[in-house]
């Protein structure tokens, strides 16, 4: 790149639209790069028994940056600012609203998307959890142009890592932010000088990432074990799968496998305590909790949690559900 288009680079007009932490360190490598004109956000929310007013992880880098930063409940009623601050390229990564066509027609190059998964695998909004609670191998980070539709327009790059059997749904955030922020910075050139490559999707290729539930936390006991330790890393560091024991919500933060079978027991029975952990039945043989968190409590090692069930009588033979 020579020195002219480098100064061409340096004067365009970018707008970045993100919400959570996913987005920060691809936010930071737009601003060590390029000059970010406006950051739009969610808005401030108010959380916790006090209240206490937390303003979303990209609006500090915003503040921090001295850059203007717009918070719209709803984007719709912020398109003439943007309109106003004429935009080369809009950059979205997780922002967590639809955007509606007007808005996309704004730039003047491109409205682009950073998404954390390989497109069209897991369009949608949890495709980091749901690539390790569906058992994927490998997932990695896409960026396309925007249309109206949920995470389906054109491929301009994307990128494959693998999931490794110890991922949790914070590691692998981890990785794929830090490798959306390379990938961006490394596709950012070739979209600007119109070079880029324009892929669009195979539809019939789709799966969906949808957005986390509370059913969907809770553990089916029977399911397979492989199945069972997929579901509690990919909630793991939020929101957290559980079972209930005692009438009471069990979060269960790690566990593993092993190779053996009870088939005498009923699924969800308690099977051993065990030096790491709480053994438990399952469809095809057993999982070892290791790490717990009792309803109302911090987290804390199974071991411990089993002594404190072992002070209300029998652990072995408990039933959780």
């Amino acid at each position: 790149m020579n020195l002219e288009d480098l100064e061409v680079e340096k004067e365009l007009k970018i707008i970045f639209m993100g919400t959570p932490d996913f987005a920060v360190p691809i936010l930071q490598a737009l601003i060590d790069n390029y000059k970010v004109r406006a950051i739009v956000t969610q808005p401030d929310r108010e959380v916790g028994r006090n209240a206490e007013v937390r303003f979303s992880p990209i609006k500090k880098v915003g503040m921090d940056n001295t850059i203007l930063v717009l918070q719209p409940e709803k984007i719709k009623d912020e398109i003439e600012t943007i309109k106003n601050l004429e935009p080369d390229l809009i950059i979205t990564c997780a922002y967590g609203q639809i955007l509606p066509q007007e808005l996309l027609d704004i730039p003047k190059i491109a409205c682009i998307n950073v998404h954390a998964s390989l497109l069209p695998k897991l369009r949608g909004g949890a495709p980091i959890h749901r690539a390790i609670m569906n058992g994927y191998k490998t997932t990695g980070i896409t960026i396309m142009y925007m249309n109206s539709k949920m995470d389906e327009g054109d491929i301009i790059s994307s990128e494959e890592i693998e999931i490794d059997y110890n991922d949790t749904a914070s590691t692998l955030h981890d990785k794929l932010s830090k490798l959306g922020a390379k990938l961006l910075i490394e596709t950012l050139p070739l979209v600007i000088n119109g070079t880029n490559d324009r892929i669009k999707q195979d539809s019939t290729l789709a799966t969906y990432a949808f957005v986390i539930k509370r059913e969907d936390e809770k553990i089916d006991f029977s399911k397979t074990k492989r199945e069972i330790y997929n579901k509690v890393r990919g909630l793991n560091s939020w929101p957290g799968a559980y079972a209930m024991c005692d009438s009471k919500i069990l979060k269960i933060w790690e566990c593993h496998e092993t190779d053996n079978f009870f088939p005498e027991l009923l699924d969800g029975q308690i099977t051993k305590i065990y030096e790491d952990g709480i053994g438990v039945k399952v469809s095809n043989g057993e999982i070892v909790l290791t790490l717990v968190q009792p309803e109302g409590k911090g987290k804390m090692k199974a071991v411990d949690f089993a002594r404190g069930l072992s002070n209300k009588g029998n652990v072995e033979g408990k039933i959780l559900s």
